[in-house]
């Protein structure tokens, strides 16, 4: 409650919501648009998107072999941009307000399951204008059969309670090593595109993933190191 007294808190809160809120629609149209590889690359990349945020906004040291990760990663995104004249906006997009988000959740004094309980409130006039344009569309199928409907309704849960954990985690933890710990969901998303969807890997795609993966191998390395010293 107190952390909701100050409208200025309130606000952050806000944009946390909006943020989550964003990040959710991209990742459902990648999915819906079997774009899956792109949602893992982005997710891949978010790790290093906060290593990025944490040393421009909070300040934070960055070790050597941390700087050659996040230039890596940008090298990553450089080589599509060449090579297939476009950018990965799905990708970046999912990578950056993900990163954001955790940014901006990290100094609000809400845990995990209040957090996102108001941004999930804050959050409910747009999901209801949203289900109301989907009904009048056509495009709804909730409620169509109730297996359908009861899938629907377990994705809500199965979003729901990895996010209060990362909620209540960016409180407690640096945020680089709160992207470091993610890198589980951008591989199974990866395994998902490749062994369920039957997404075609390019060879741009595959050095992309590359330079992702030495970045993040990089940076893992240095914080190991930093841990022990």
């Amino acid at each position: 409650v107190d952390a909701l007294a100050q409208p200025a808190r309130l606000g952050r809160v806000f944009d946390c919501a909006l943020l989550i809120g964003a990040n959710w629609a991209i990742f459902i149209y990648a999915v819906e648009t079997r774009q899956v590889f792109q949602s893992s690359l982005g997710y891949f990349m978010t790790p290093l998107v906060n290593v990025a945020l944490g040393i421009l906004v909070l300040k934070e040291r960055m070790a050597k072999l941390q700087a050659w990760a996040v230039g890596l990663a940008a090298g990553a995104i450089a080589l599509q941009l060449v090579l297939l004249g476009q950018l990965p906006w799905i990708a970046l997009l999912l990578a950056l307000t993900f990163g954001t988000y955790g940014l901006l959740r990290k100094p609000v004094p809400l845990d995990g399951l209040s957090g996102l309980f108001v941004e999930t409130l804050l959050l409910l006039p747009v999901g209801l204008l949203a289900l109301a344009w989907l009904v009048g569309s056509g495009g709804s199928h909730f409620l169509e059969n109730a297996w359908q409907s009861s899938l629907l309704v377990a994705s809500g849960v199965v979003t729901a309670l990895p996010l209060m954990l990362f909620a209540g985690a960016t409180r407690r933890l640096r945020l680089a090593t709160v992207g470091f710990l993610m890198y589980i969901n951008p591989t199974m998303q990866f395994l998902t595109a490749l062994l369920i969807f039957g997404e075609t890997l390019t060879g741009v795609q595959v050095a992309s993933f590359g330079l992702i993966w030495i970045a993040l191998a990089l940076y893992s390395w240095s914080a190991w190191q930093q841990r022990n010293r």
